[in-house]
């Protein structure tokens, strides 16, 4: 599944290094919240993630809510990107 990031106007708006939130929308599966972490860290300096995890009425999705400290613009198209590149994942907002 290819993922494509518009250009976006987040340096705009945000004053970097700043805390971001990420919405990852997946599959409920046990290997969601670990795949998103593992990506979150190849790419972010430390953070302490804290994930809340919310499951859709029906179950068969999670959304996985993560504060991530992004240093610019691209680096926020970056985790966007590498996210939606999960096989699990079906959103990233």
């Amino acid at each position: 599944m290819a993922v494509e990031v518009k250009d976006t106007r987040f340096d705009e708006f945000l004053e970097f290094p700043c805390a971001f939130n990420f919405k990852v929308v997946g599959l409920a599966h046990d290997d969601l919240v670990p795949q998103v972490i593992a990506t979150l860290q190849r790419h972010a300096e430390a953070n302490d993630y804290s994930p809340s995890v919310k499951p859709s009425s029906k179950g068969t999705y999670h959304s996985v809510t993560v504060v991530v400290t992004v240093t610019s613009k691209a680096h926020i198209e970056l985790l966007y990107t590498e996210l939606g590149k999960l096989e699990l994942v079906r959103y990233v907002m």
